[in-house]
């Protein structure tokens, strides 16, 4: 039996379903053939006539599969680094946005930059997160809230996967912030009557978002976007519950959304819903930490209720200006009671299935894309102990 790849002596994080906790095996093996994974097991049931082209002895090392980002705003111009500052002397987010900063900031930033500056900054960015073991990372539209500016985004989101070592996937925010320039119906007309079917028809996005809060869209507003995106065969997310439980978990599950995020003010019926639906809840401590929030999501009944919960940097120049998904590990573990198996989890097999991508990444079995993080620790709960460490010892992205 050859191999392209083999690695011996492991011990590996399968996070595969039907084992318990991370499905960890101790002294493993590992093997990969034309990028994909094609022996996962200990090294007892390795065949004697094993051998490969490659063979590495890892010494025990941690192998998990590659991480996974599963909600970034990672597209964008401009810094909001005075925000910050507004937001250290006590003024409130809402406020900020309400006075024409926040996302409209960004929007002004991101349409007066060029395509080359944006996709030079995103990448440089893409990299951090590749440094600490990301193999796949989603990449959202959402700041150009006009039909032109947000195939553009979406265009170099595309770019991005095409030029650098990375599994990337696309959403179009097509309801984020309404522009100075138009009204409320006019906006949401274009960006559903215009924006999704030519999203669609250059196959630019593998989903459509929306954000459904006080600040932002209604229950009523993201339903008739979402019922446009299901006429056009593409799944749907939701930025819901932020900053008030506005029904939108809840909405979320009502169109089997792959995701709904955030979730701070969730209630019982939300939690409820997802569960029936299958909607995994996707965790950003990040923007809860920047923000300064008080009330966090509702963990133990979304625990109780069986709803995957994922976890994800929320990566944005505002609410959540964080290019360490490690770090955000540690603080969804610390300030979100996440137990250290749930935590790699959540950036692993969970945050797959947040992107509809479980049946080809996420766990380390055979048949699957063979994106994996080597690290220089022994046990999962060592990735998140540290602050500032990162032990990441290699990055494999489809056996390479």
């Amino acid at each position: 039996m050859r191999f392209d790849r083999l690695w011996r002596h492991a011990t590996l994080a399968t996070l595969a379903p039907e084992r318990t906790g991370v499905g960890l095996i101790a002294d493993a093996a590992l093997a990969v053939t034309n990028g994909r994974i094609s022996f996962a097991g200990p090294m007892r049931e390795l065949p004697a006539a094993a051998c490969a082209r490659e063979e590495i002895d890892l010494a025990g090392r941690l192998v998990t599969p590659g991480l996974i980002d599963c909600h970034t705003h990672i597209v964008f111009g401009g810094e909001r680094d005075e925000e910050f500052a507004l937001r250290l002397a006590g003024v409130d987010y809402a406020d900020i946005a309400r006075a024409g900063g926040g996302i409209l900031a960004t929007v002004r930033a991101t349409r007066a930059a060029a395509d080359e500056t944006l996709f030079a900054a995103a990448a440089q960015r893409l990299r951090a997160l590749m440094a600490e073991g990301i193999t796949t990372v989603e990449i959202k539209s959402g700041y150009g809230l006009d039909v032109a500016s947000e195939l553009r985004l979406l265009r170099i989101a595309r770019r991005l996967g095409q030029r650098l070592p990375l599994g990337v996937v696309t959403t179009a925010l097509v309801a984020h912030a309404v522009p100075p320039e138009t009204d409320r119906a006019a906006h949401l007309a274009a960006m559903t009557g215009e924006l999704i079917p030519q999203a669609v028809a250059e196959r630019l996005a593998d989903a459509v978002d929306g954000f459904c809060d006080l600040i932002a869209f209604s229950a009523a507003e993201i339903r008739a976007v979402f019922q446009v995106a299901r006429r056009h065969g593409l799944p749907v997310k939701l930025h819901a519950d932020q900053f008030a439980d506005g029904g939108g978990a809840a909405l979320a599950a009502e169109f089997d959304a792959l995701s709904a995020d955030h979730l701070e003010w969730t209630g019982a019926a939300g939690v409820a819903a997802m569960a029936r639906a299958g909607t995994v809840a996707v965790l950003l401590p990040a923007a809860f930490h920047c923000l300064r929030e008080h009330n966090r999501p509702p963990v133990a009944a979304l625990r109780r209720a069986g709803v995957p919960m994922a976890l994800a940097s929320d990566c944005n120049p505002g609410s959540a200006p964080v290019l360490s998904l490690l770090t955000v590990m540690n603080i969804g573990a610390v300030q979100f009671g996440l137990s250290a198996e749930e935590t790699l989890a959540a950036v692993t097999r969970e945050a797959a299935r947040a992107l509809g991508r479980l049946h080809d990444i996420g766990t380390v079995e055979v048949g699957k894309r063979a994106d994996l993080a080597i690290w220089n620790v022994e046990r999962p709960v060592q990735l998140i102990y540290w602050l500032g460490r990162n032990p990441l010892h290699a990055r494999v992205w489809g056996g390479q």
